[in-house]
């Protein structure tokens, strides 16, 4: 498929994307995508991780009757050779995410379609969708990877969420009990 067919080019954000898109943005609305919810689903072994003690990051995972909230983003015109380029670099570094085109729908009414939407393929080894939210928890408590601490990851996911309007319940769930495992493992 040829870049023009998706100009303007449109991008789905659930996560860091929210409040770290990395690329030049001419228009946000809030949307919602149908048929996937955000879930730290997927292990860090780059970012919030490494191969040795993987982190957990957000994907997209496919679940009926599911749906996830987040922002759609245009991409400045003129930018979108260069933001596919970027998006790719950062969101493919493992293979674990899909380069999918989905349909969102947009809170403000009508949809958007063939917004650019990274999810996770559920056959990769970096899949963890059995996990729990307890597991997940204690799993980003600890982790820490070239971006930095994974706790930082959920903390500005689940406030930049809460800011914009989006609230997410299982984000809020695991940002108090990360904060009480931290709490618990600091060296005294």
């Amino acid at each position: 498929m040829s870049e023009a067919q998706f100009e303007p080019l449109w991008v789905f954000g659930y996560g860091s994307l929210i409040w770290n898109p990395g690329f030049p943005v001419a228009q946000t609305a809030h949307a919602r995508l149908i048929g996937w919810r955000r879930s730290f689903c997927m292990s860090s072994i780059h970012h919030r991780g490494t191969p040795e003690a993987p982190g957990l990051v957000l994907a997209l995972d496919q679940a009926e009757n599911a749906h996830c909230d987040g922002v759609a983003f245009r991409v400045t015109d003129g930018h979108e050779s260069a933001t596919l380029e970027y998006l790719r670099e950062r969101e493919l570094v493992s293979s674990a995410y899909l380069e999918t085109r989905q349909t969102v729908h947009l809170s403000a009414g009508g949809t958007l379609e063939n917004v650019l939407t990274f999810v996770i393929d559920p056959d990769h080894c970096q899949y963890r969708g059995n996990l729990d939210l307890e597991a997940q928890a204690q799993i980003i408590a600890r982790a820490v990877g070239g971006r930095g601490p994974n706790d930082e990851y959920l903390i500005n996911t689940a406030e930049h969420l809460h800011q914009i309007g989006v609230p997410d319940a299982e984000l809020s769930w695991l940002q108090s009990r990360v904060a009480e495992i931290k709490a618990e493992i600091k060296p005294s």
